[in-house]
Formats: C-alpha cells, structure tokens, sequence
C-alpha cells in the first residue's frame, strides 16, 4: 500500500508539473488548433456574439483562453496588465506586473503562456513574470533584459514565453546571451546560452522535434539558433541577416519558424526574401533549400497544411496580398489581393483569418488553387489596427482589438 500512494503520488507530481499548456498559436504554436465541431460557414452576419469585454488595456497581443478562464495584457498608462475573465465576461482579477515599452507602438504584444495553476508573460521591457491562475498574484519575476543587458531594437518586447519541461524560455538576445532558461517553479536560472550575436528579435520560441531529436527554435535579430533544452548549447546557427541588404543592425524579425520534418521555413516583412533550410540527420547543421521573394511575412504568421504554406506577404505597412506556396519546391500557387495583409490560425478543416486594417474576418477554405473565402464579417469596436491573432478553444472563436476582447460562439 505505501508503495502504491508513493506511485500515486508520483504520478500526481507529474501532471501538476508538466500540465497541458494553453499558449500563443495553439498546442504547438504552430497555428494549429485541436477543435472538432465547428461551423463550416457563418451566417451573413457573421456568427453568435457571446460576449463583449471592454477595459483590458491597449494591446496588440493574442487572448487565450483554458475552459474555465480567458487571459488578456494590456497598457494602461505606463504598465503592462494581465487580466484574467471568466466564461460570463467579468474580469476575475486584473494585475500589473511590469512596465510597458513606452516608445514606438507601445501597446502589449506579449501574450501569456498557461501551464497548471500557472500564467507566464512578459512585459514590454522584457521583464519575466510568473503569477498564480486563479487571484494573480504574483510567485516570481525576474528583470531579464536588464540582468543579461538585451539589446532593443525599435519596438521593444514581442516575445512570448515559451515552456519546455521544467524550464520557461526567454530570449533577451545582445552581447551577453542570446537565450536564458529558468526554472519555472522557482524563477532561478538553469543555463543561460552563449551569444551569437544581434539584437533581441521579436521571435516567439518553438520546440522543433525530429524523430529523436529536440531543439528550442529561437532567435535574435540576426540569426536563428537551434539550443539543446537541457544545457542550453547550440547545436546550430543560421545567419539570416545578409550583410548589405539590410541597412539596420538587425531584421525587423517577428514571425516564428514553420517546421516540418528537417525543413524550416524563415520569413519576414519588407521585401526580404524568405528561405526554406534543411537540417541534417545529425542535427548539427543546416542548409539552404530554396528561396524566393514572394511571401514575406509580416508578423502575421503563416500555417503550413499537407505541402503547402499559407499566408500573407507584405507590400507596405499597410498592405499585403494573400499567398500559397508549395512547401518543397516554393512554387507559387496563387497571389491574390483580398482586402490586405493579416493573421491566420487552422482548425476543423478551415483557416480563420482577419486582416489588419478594417477588421475583417473570414473563414478560409485552404485551397491551394485560390484564396476560398466561405464567409466572412467584419468586427466592429475597439480601436487601432487588428494585429492580434485568432484563438480557438471551447467551440470559441476569441478576438481581440485594442481595449476590446470579442468572444463568438462557433460550434456546429
């Protein structure tokens, strides 16, 4: 018996410490999220509104939501919040847990990462922040830009924390360090990366996984590094920055890696080109694939679906067309002009897009022939461009503009 409780007990242990996480893009932010059961179209109108929650602070930054709970960051004055609102639309809590990036386009970008009884988040100067579910308060902060002396660039923080096993991930980029890793029960430092150099990048994390290997996938301004999660070394780099091309000391970088198998797909806005590498067996190398100039990422991620990647590309600041590629070859499929430029997430079949400037949301059939729009309306309230990237969970679809969470019912 005293055997089986100490198995149990175990067990126990295992759960609480490596809990489903609730984060930025889905499972695996890789755009993809798990719902069955969802509407294949929408009513003219667009579909039920559930709630309306007002007075979350400025943001551009993604909402999440678990079953019980739905997290929002915001700026208010010179502070960064995280607000926590239940299923009927009241703010359970709302806590300031750090300083906001008051500079160029200073609303919140960071959006939290959920694991147990956990919220993880990242202020706009870069301060780490772990704080409890259910009253946020808060269990541990460190100061990690300035402790490992990151290296802004325009814009501040972007980042949103990654966890991988015991650890939460944060890449202050700069002289000192590229990646540092933290126990994320306690805040104390596991390992801290050597420098490869450039900036802090406005890259989220991922895990990349090859049969037996596993690597965190981040980035500097410069380059992109693959880190063993136990020790933090680099097991390899890849300069994405060409000398010459770029006249700033580092990309304007925001979009995450897409993977799949040894392939990893880089790219970005303004016109720089992207690339599709491919790792060795060994894991200790990468090389160049193919490249081409036609979808330039933004910072509105991109979804990669049985060969193909989509997403939008980027014409100006204001204006993107909508692309299909070929995931092996980088043939273009189609580049077409639907509204402009956006975010995009999967699930149930279909892509959920909306784009940034008028708020326009629709639901996308992945058709590599062309740009299939099943349905489509426009969200109307909150202010500022629609930056933040769709949610799903719950049969939900979780939308959010400026100071304004929008929450619509999407279940068949």
């Amino acid at each position: 018996m005293k055997r089986l409780n100490v198995t149990i007990a175990f067990l126990l242990l295992v759960v609480i410490v490596f809990a489903q996480q609730v984060q930025w893009r889905g499972p695996q932010r890789d755009g993809k999220f798990q719902e069955t059961g969802l509407l294949k179209k929408w009513p003219d109108a667009g579909p039920e509104l559930l709630l309306k929650v007002e007075g979350i602070g400025k943001g551009y930054s993604s909402v999440v939501a678990t079953d019980k709970y739905i997290f929002a960051t915001g700026m208010k004055d010179s502070l960064d919040y995280l607000s926590c609102i239940t299923t009927d639309g009241k703010i359970k809590w709302q806590v300031s847990y750090g300083h906001s990036w008051v500079k160029s386009f200073p609303d919140t970008r960071s959006t939290p990462t959920i694991e147990g009884d956990r919220v993880y988040i990242i202020s706009g100067v870069g301060e780490l922040v772990c704080l409890n579910v259910e009253d946020g308060v808060i269990r541990w902060k460190v100061n990690v830009d300035k402790d490992y002396k990151s290296d802004w660039h325009t814009w501040g923080v972007s980042e949103s924390p990654l966890i991988v096993d015991d650890k939460v991930i944060c890449t202050p980029g700069g002289k000192t360090t590229s990646v540092v890793a933290f126990d994320k029960m306690t805040g104390k430092l596991i390992w801290q990366s050597e420098s490869v150099g450039g900036q802090r990048s406005y890259v989220s994390p991922i895990i990349y996984n090859y049969k037996q290997l596993r690597f965190i996938l981040a980035a500097t301004a410069t380059t992109l590094i693959a880190l063993e999660p136990t020790t933090g070394k680099v097991a390899w780099t890849f300069k994405y920055l060409e000398e010459g091309k770029w006249d700033d000391p580092g990309l304007i970088w925001a979009t995450s890696p897409v993977v799949k198998g040894r392939d990893i797909f880089l790219s970005m806005g303004y016109d720089y080109h992207n690339v599709m590498l491919e790792m060795n067996e060994e894991g200790t190398s990468v090389s160049e694939k193919w490249s081409n100039l036609i979808l330039d990422n933004h910072h509105g991620g991109l979804i990669e679906l049985d060969g193909f990647i989509y997403g939008s590309n980027w014409q100006s600041n204001s204006k993107g067309k909508w692309v299909c590629m070929d995931w092996n070859s980088g043939e273009v499929k189609y580049e077409t002009e639907w509204m402009t430029k956006g975010s995009l997430v999967y699930a149930d079949g279909l892509l959920y897009v909306i784009e940034e400037k008028s708020g326009t949301v629709a639901l996308v059939n992945p058709n590599p022939k062309s740009f299939d729009v099943v349905s489509s309306f426009k969200l109307q309230g909150g202010n500022g461009p629609f930056w933040s990237h769709p949610f799903i969970a719950n049969g939900k679809m979780y939308l959010r503009h400026g100071e304004v969470l929008f929450v619509y019912n999407i279940k068949a």
